[in-house]
């Protein structure tokens, strides 16, 4: 005998609906969230890229107020707001055009508290991705235990040792196994690629706010504007391992 889908659905007891249930849920959390931070990482990416030139041209010509309102303008751009953020901080420090040890070290301490703050941001979401891919197995496997059990209770109070006799129960139970595992692969398959693309991103931060601190220390704008943080960037010259 052949069951379908909805058939099984119509002869799952109320525990195993209630897993069925509650892995719809798990999966469409976190198809949500793959679905944020794909389209979140992708603007990043794009407004860096276009960022990156205009600021280091900016930082060229020592404007230090229109890089500002440069890197504001590019909200959604990780390198943008870690250093637009930091730069509005320690712009008075700077202005009056003799930058000192303690200077440096303010910044310093800026850009670590704005790459730390966007951290954070680029994360979130990924402790729900981990916790689907990891206990979606179980969960279903919970119900595979359970529809087994009822698949034998019912047989013993049938009095019938046959297979027919469980075959439904069977299937009712394993179906939940094979749910839970449709849930949770990709779940870990998207946290894995997320991970690596936040430490890419991570990578870019620290790359970009070093080439930021290195032109306050040589107080040479030229410096920055001709660095590699611009070829890098550059929309279809840069070997950027995030645009890839």
């Amino acid at each position: 005998m052949e069951l379908s889908l909805v058939e099984l659905w119509g002869t799952m007891g109320l525990f195993a609906k209630g897993i069925v249930i509650t892995l719809a849920i798990m999966s469409i959390w976190s198809l949500t969230i793959m679905v944020q931070k794909w389209w979140a990482i992708r603007k990043a990416q794009a407004e860096t890229r276009r960022f990156a030139p205009e600021f280091s041209q900016f930082l060229e010509e020592d404007n230090l107020s229109e890089a500002i309102n440069l890197a504001q303008s590019y909200k959604r751009s990780h390198v943008a707001r870690v250093l637009g953020n930091s730069l509005e901080e320690v712009k008075p420090l700077i202005t009056d055009g003799s930058v000192t040890v303690a200077d440096i070290n303010s910044a310093e301490r800026a850009v670590e508290r704005e790459m730390l703050m966007t951290i954070v941001d680029q994360k979130r979401g990924l402790g729900v991705l981990a916790t689907v891919g990891s206990t979606a197995p179980f969960v279903g496997l919970l119900g595979t235990t359970m529809g087994i059990v009822n698949a034998f209770t019912g047989m013993a109070t049938s009095g019938s040792g046959g297979l027919s006799a469980i075959s439904a129960g069977i299937a009712e139970a394993l179906i939940t196994t094979a749910f839970g595992l449709l849930v949770a692969i990709p779940a870990v398959w998207a946290y894995n690629y997320f991970a690596t693309k936040i430490d890419n991103l991570t990578a870019e931060m620290t790359y970009t706010s070093k080439e930021m601190i290195d032109y306050l220390i040589k107080g040479v704008s030229g410096e920055f504007g001709r660095s590699r943080f611009t070829r890098e960037f550059s929309t279809g010259t840069g070997n950027n391992p995030i645009s890839q």
